[in-house]
């Protein structure tokens, strides 16, 4: 079992009341920002890969969860995780304590050669190679200590290749990582049962990030990905492998989470209003151990770091666990159905 490195970086955030009809989010005059509803998922293309959508729009990464049951066990799993502690965007521009803020992603052409990658737990990792360019950015950068993950999107085969511990050898002729995952983009296949990723969960980085394309346009149609202090022992869908501790109390790897309705973003200012009402529309999903809730996003010098900062009001109080099993097609796929709930 791998159990990501604790996650501990800058310090930064916190939302309005909205309508739900089924799945689709109305009343969001009062922040200024467009409706969201099923369907506008993936209406935000990856930069420089506008042909590849970040999975297909019935992932349960794209799945709206607003109206979906609070989860019986929310307030236990709140107090675990930090009743009274800021959220914080784990991203920004320019750097902190010298690496920069924020998981970044390679885009290469269907073309990029191959390079072989050896993996300290290979049974539980798809085998290279990558398509990792000698060039790649590193999270936190060529010298981090941290997670140091690697993201690269294959554009001719709209492919997402993530490794987790990544180091380059010769130059960046071969690479060794502690793990590493494979995930087509067009596929709502999930990784077998008990096997990690890149991250401790054993589900895809990517699709949990918050983009400066997404804040521009003024919506953000996926879930987010937030680290927690403890997770127990044990995972639920759609996660794929636990890396905890023995407590029920502390949260299972994959467990949902959502800003609550009643919390008033209208204040904010923009930028923080798109990543605030995500927070309401698809929430968090609990992918790894590390700091309680640091949101992740990309490095990227758009970001306005005092106005992100500004956001560190809201706290673990206003949020509920949500309970989206019944969303679940199959054990084995990602695929989400509202008609179910």
């Amino acid at each position: 079992m791998v159990a990501l490195w604790q996650r501990r970086r800058s310090p930064w955030l916190a939302v309005t009341g909205l309508a739900v009809t089924g799945l689709a989010i109305t009343g969001l005059a009062a922040t200024g920002l467009p409706a969201v509803g099923a369907g506008t998922a993936g209406a935000n293309p990856l930069p420089g890969a506008p042909g590849c959508k970040i999975f297909p729009p019935n992932n349960v990464w794209n799945t709206p969860i607003a109206s979906l049951p609070v989860d019986p066990h929310s307030a236990q799993y709140i107090a675990a995780i930090g009743a009274d502690d800021p959220v914080h965007p784990d991203f920004g521009q320019g750097d902190w304590d010298g690496e920069p803020m924020g998981i970044p992603y390679n885009v290469v052409p269907g073309s990029q050669a191959k390079v072989p990658v050896t993996f300290m737990y290979a049974s539980e990792s798809n085998p290279g190679p990558y398509p990792i360019p000698r060039n790649a950015q590193v999270e936190g950068g060529p010298s981090s200590t941290g997670d140091r993950h690697v993201i690269v999107v294959d554009t001719g085969n709209c492919t997402d290749y993530e490794t987790w511990a990544s180091y380059p050898k010769n130059g960046g002729a071969s690479w060794q990582a502690g793990s590493g995952a494979i995930f087509p983009l067009s596929s709502n296949k999930l990784r077998p049962a008990t096997w990690t990723s890149a991250d401790a969960a054993g589900l895809p980085i990517l699709p949990g990030l918050v983009r400066p394309d997404e804040v521009k346009a003024g919506v953000i149609a996926h879930a987010i990905r937030v680290t927690v202090p403890c997770t127990d022992t044990r995972f639920i869908w759609p996660a794929r492998h636990e890396a905890g501790q023995n407590d029920p109390s502390c949260p299972p790897m994959g467990l949902r989470l959502r800003l609550k309705a009643s919390v008033d973003i209208a204040r904010y200012p923009r930028m923080d209003r798109v990543i605030l009402q995500a927070l309401k529309t698809y929430g968090v999903i609990v992918a790894d151990n590390g700091t309680a809730w640091y949101i992740q996003g990309t490095p990227d010098n758009y970001w306005d770091n005092s106005v992100l900062h500004e956001c560190d009001g809201v706290t673990g109080n206003d949020f509920e666990a949500v309970n989206e099993s019944c969303l679940e097609v199959s054990p084995n796929s990602a695929e989400a159905n509202p008609a179910h709930c």
